[in-house]
């Protein structure tokens, strides 16, 4: 069973695409998200995962998924393939999250990005009291088996987004099962970002 934090990040990653849109999920582990995308929007959906086990439970849903390393880029899509692209809780497990997030822009019209915030108070206290990496509810895992590569927090994001003239359309900040308001980058564990290429954005990239 799925945590709260997990479920209600799920939740409101659903709430963020309209009914009848295509989605490419990169990432999308057991397909539990494009199940429910399917089920009850009618979605035209598709996975990319690297997990072959994970792969045989998206199929099992009757999931369409590819096998495939998303830090490889989407070359085989066109411009605007899809509606949404979604990284979720992938973003900052790929080695180049740059180039993903790029390619993203690029085949999507729109991009939802999830990652854990590793700035959290909880975070930092384990840090500076006991010295050790962090291990907590939404960063369970210990340095030697973590998937995670790189270490962002929200405010983090915030200013790459900026810097590469990447438009923010909504964030949302949760920690547990509810939302956070206040100081997000202090008392959220996850942050989700919708996001879109801002005008002539890929100009002179063709």
């Amino acid at each position: 069973m799925r945590d709260d934090a997990v479920g209600m990040e799920v939740r409101l990653i659903y709430g963020l695409i309209e009914a009848g849109a295509s989605v490419l999920d990169l990432g999308c582990g057991d397909g539990e998200l494009l199940a429910m995308l399917v089920r009850e929007k009618k979605i035209r959906a598709q996975g990319i995962e690297i997990d072959e086990r994970a792969i045989y439970q998206c199929v099992a849903k009757g999931l369409s998924v590819l096998h495939g390393d998303i830090d490889s880029g989407l070359s085989d899509l066109t411009d605007k393939a899809f509606d949404y692209v979604v990284l979720s809780q992938s973003f900052q497990q790929v080695r180049n999250p740059d180039l993903v997030l790029m390619e993203s822009l690029r085949v999507g019209g729109k991009v939802i990005v999830s990652f854990p915030n590793f700035t959290h108070y909880r975070a930092r206290m384990r840090l500076f009291f006991k010295g050790k990496t962090p291990v907590t509810a939404s960063l369970p895992y210990q340095w030697y088996d973590t998937p995670n590569l790189h270490f962002l927090s929200i405010l983090d994001f915030l200013d790459y987004i900026r810097k590469r003239n990447i438009q923010l359309e909504k964030a949302t900040f949760i920690s547990k099962n509810k939302r956070i308001r206040i100081l997000p980058n202090l008392f959220a564990e996850t942050g989700i970002f919708l996001i879109t290429e801002s005008q002539g954005f890929f100009s002179g990239n063709s």
